[in-house]
Formats: C-alpha cells, sequence, structure tokens
C-alpha cells in the first residue's frame, strides 16, 4: 500500500470552504484487503445538514442563472482536474473498497471522468425551451438537490448525480457512502480548485440514519437523489413524502441473462460469468441469474465452473488478481450466508463456496450453484457477492416467464444467433436495461430500474431531465 491511499480527512465542505463538522465523532475507514484503517472522516449532524442546505439554497439563484454554456466550462474544468488525478483517484478507491487496482484505474476512476464529459456533452443537445401551441416550455433545474450514494462505485455514484446536477442549474448536498468515502474528498478537493461559487456544492460525511435521514426530511431541499439498497431507498422516500419534493432512487437488482439454444453458448456463458463477477459481485445491474435452455445446460455448467475458477482471489494490488475482496466483514457475512441458504435449499454447488478465501480480507471465492429453481432464496434475492446461479428452460415462453418473476428489473442480456430475434425478447423483458450479444455500456443511455429496482433516469439526457421541471408560459 502506498502513502497515497492513507487518508484522514478532519473537515466537511459547506459554503465553498473546508469546515468542522458540528459533532465530535468519527468514522474509521478500512482496507478490506488487509483489514487496516486507512482513514478517518468526520460523523457530520443534522446541524451540519442544515448549514450545507442554508447554503446550497443561498447559491441557487446565482448558479441557477448562470448560462448552460458557463456551467458547462466548470464541468469541463472538473473533469480536466480528474483526468490529471486519475492514478490517485485510482489508488483510493482500490484501497477502500477493494477493486483490483488495474481495474480500478479502467473503471473507477475512468468511468467519472465518462460522466462528467458525458453530461457537457449534453448541454449543446438538450431543448432548453421549446414551443407547443401558444405555449413557450422551458425546463429549469428544480432547486437544492440532496444526493445520497453507496460504495460499490463510489466515485461514478457521485458523478453520475453531481455532473448532471450541476449541468442542470441545480446546488447539491452530498452523502457519500461512510464505507468508501475518501474518493468524494479528491472530488472536492477538484472542485474547490476550479473555483465553483460558493454553496453550489457541499459534502457533509456521516451515517445514513442521521445525515441521510436529515437530507430526505429536509423542507428546504428539493429532490433527493438516491443509490443504494431498496430498503433504504423506501425510507428515503417515507421521509420525503412529508414535504412533498420529487424522489430519484436507483436500487437493487437480481437480472437475467438469457442465453437462447442459438447462441455461442461459449461466449454468452464466459461473458456472463465475467459480468455476474464484475466489482466482486457488488454491482446492482450485475447478471446474477443465467438461463439456460435444458438441452444445453450441463455443457453450461460445466463452461462456468471452469470460467468461475479462473478468476482469482487475492491482493488487489497483484496483477493476477482479478477478484478483489468484498467491501467489509459485514458484507462477506451477508454472502456467505446466502451460499449456505443456496445449499440448505437444494441448489447443486459447483464451485466456490462459504469458506473463508484467505486469512486476512473479506474474500468470498467465486461461486456458481446450479439445479437452482425460480423460488430459491438466492433467485430471488440481490446477494452482492461473486454467486452466480444458474437455472433451466424449455421453452422462450418459460425463459421469459422466469427472467421476469423477479420484484426487480434493472438490467440483464440476451444472448441469440440472431440479433433481431434477441432484440425481440428484450423487448418483452421487465427491466431497465438489456445488452444484445454482449452490447457494450453506454454512458449517454439512461440507466434505471422497472419494479422495485427505482424510479427515474441517470445519465446522458435522461439524467439531466431528472434535475429539471417544465414551466409552460402562455401567449
Amino acid at each position: 500500500m502506498t502513502e497515497t491511499t492513507t487518508y484522514y480527512r478532519d473537515k466537511i465542505y459547506i459554503d465553498g470552504q473546508w469546515v468542522d463538522s458540528s459533532g465530535s465523532e468519527t468514522i474509521d475507514v478500512e482496507n478490506p484487503a488487509t483489514e487496516e484503517i486507512i482513514g478517518r472522516i468526520p460523523a457530520g449532524t443534522a446541524a451540519d445538514v442544515d448549514r450545507a442546505v442554508a447554503a446550497a439554497k443561498a447559491a441557487f439563484d446565482g448558479w441557477s442563472q448562470t448560462s448552460p454554456e458557463e456551467r458547462g466550462k466548470y464541468l469541463t474544468r472538473i473533469q480536466e482536474a480528474m483526468t490529471a488525478r486519475m492514478e490517485l483517484i485510482g489508488e483510493t478507491i482500490s484501497a477502500e473498497m477493494g477493486m483490483p487496482a488495474k481495474l480500478a484505474q479502467m473503471i473507477q476512476a475512468g468511468l467519472p471522468i465518462m460522466d462528467v464529459a458525458t453530461a457537457v456533452a449534453q448541454i449543446p443537445e438538450f431543448h432548453w425551451e421549446e414551443q407547443v401551441g401558444n405555449s413557450t416550455v422551458v425546463y429549469e433545474p428544480i432547486g437544492v438537490v440532496g444526493a445520497i450514494t453507496p460504495w460499490n462505485y463510489p466515485l461514478h455514484q457521485v458523478t453520475a448525480k453531481i455532473g448532471y446536477a450541476l449541468a442542470a442549474g441545480c446546488t447539491v448536498v452530498l452523502k457519500p457512502s461512510e464505507v468508501a468515502p475518501l474518493c468524494s474528498y479528491l472530488f472536492f478537493d477538484v472542485m474547490h480548485e476550479v473555483g465553483l461559487p460558493a454553496g453550489v456544492v457541499n459534502l457533509v460525511t456521516g451515517y445514513g440514519p442521521v445525515v441521510g435521514e436529515a437530507m430526505a426530511a429536509h423542507p428546504d431541499i428539493d429532490m433527493m437523489s438516491f443509490t443504494g439498497s431498496t430498503r433504504a431507498g423506501t425510507r428515503v422516500a417515507e421521509l420525503a413524502a412529508a414535504t412533498v419534493k420529487k424522489v430519484a432512487l436507483e436500487l437493487g437488482g437480481k437480472s437475467a441473462n438469457v442465453i437462447l439454444p442459438d447462441a455461442d453458448l461459449e461466449k454468452a456463458v464466459k461473458a456472463g460469468v465475467a459480468n455476474a463477477y464484475a466489482n466482486s459481485g457488488q454491482t446492482c445491474s450485475a447478471w446474477t441469474r443465467m438461463l439456460v435452455h435444458a438441452s444445453q445446460y450441463e455443457q453450461a455448467v460445466s463452461i462456468a465452473k471452469e470460467t468461475a475458477e479462473g478468476f482469482t482471489t487475492g491482493d488487489p494490488n497483484d496483477p493476477a488478481t482479478r477478484l478483489g475482496p468484498l467491501v467489509s466483514g459485514v458484507q462477506r457475512e451477508r454472502v456467505t450466508g446466502y451460499i449456505q441458504k443456496g445449499i440448505d435449499e437444494g441448489a447443486r454447488l459447483v464451485t466456490g463456496g462459504a469458506e473463508r478465501a484467505h486469512e486476512k480480507g473479506h474474500f468470498v471465492e467465486p461461486t456458481v450453484f446450479a439445479d437452482v429453481t425460480p423460488e430459491m432464496t438466492i433467485a430471488q434475492e440481490e446477494i452482492f457477492g461473486p454467486v452466480l446461479s444458474i437455472l433451466k428452460y424449455s421453452d422462450e415462453d418459460e425463459a421469459l416467464e422466469i427472467a421476469n418473476n423477479s420484484l426487480y428489473g434493472l438490467a440483464g442480456g440476451v444472448w441469440s444467433g440472431d440479433a433481431e430475434k434477441a432484440k425481440a425478447f428484450a423487448r418483452r423483458m421487465r427491466t431497465g436495461q438489456v445488452d444484445i450479444n454482449g452490447g457494450n455500456f453506454n454512458p449517454a443511455a439512461p440507466f434505471g430500474g422497472y419494479k422495485r429496482s427505482g424510479v427515474g433516469r441517470e445519465l446522458g439526457r435522461f439524467g439531466m431531465e431528472e434535475f429539471l421541471q417544465p414551466k409552460s408560459m402562455q401567449l
């Protein structure tokens, strides 16, 4: 571990300044691969939220009246400063949440930079006003945004909110996850450096039941944008309802990867395993259910086993490591509990298991279950670890029924030798995004879910629209 991955930050950021929290408690930040404390941050208070919201409210009038082009110039400077710090950002996120360092550079540091660049690109393309009959319809920033973000993609989830909120003309109060908050400090260092007007962005670190709940209930926050668990998201929505503020929620998933009989089976299975294990399975859109035709089932299980066993766990700084630790001991216990439940309910453990993978660190071996039926717990609940369930179907109608048999609807995949056939199947899936034959992630496409996977969309034009509201002026 290098010196750049040890951080002790004793301030929060309010009204353009690093200031003391009104509370005296702190939160330790752990490296999940070594179980060592690598940082410490303030445990913010409801009084801190009040100060941050007041600053954001005071800054809103001025910031919202700047031209979109001027806001884009600030964001471009932020993107450039982030790019200059890309190595440090990658190292920091690898240290605080465990993704292998090489992948963290590409994904955990690269994706947030892309988020900001994509937000900037929307500005000249967006129709800020339009004529509808005798009405001029203008799109105006919604106001003060409260943003609560998770630990699994700790900076991407921040930039996906703040980049678009700032582009839209909103001001922001952010509460990052207390589990992986260090990269948010780096981001606020950048925003301070580029000279954003005081109060436009504010950072209050702390725990959800204190800081997050104070934000959700705050009468001067106009919108809550939350990414995290469905349980916590419903709490945010409940508290926000009292003040009738807008709520955007990006929540859990249990996505199906449907491999149709005419697909390239080996390619589809290998890609499906890799998707399920991305970020050690700590990805809300991961394809954690693989659906295979009965005639190809055992062959698919064999390919999945061999592929999974190639995902070596170990030191995130070792180039040979493909799977880092889970983010915490609590998360490891949760995941191994699900693995045991899968065994207890009769699923066949093909590889992996609940045993401790390394003496130190919160590692779980890549795990594959076969003979999984749709009603099993591991086929219904989000595990958030490197656990893949393989289910069998007899025809396309049954495959669709299994795929849609979920409380969630965030993502999914379809594989077929005929792309049009795959698209036809994808249209019938009740989910927010579907990759056809391994289609690449698109940072300008809408990201969000059906059912209990959330409300609203992030990224691209759709992400911009979330932070705007229409006003009609009749002539």
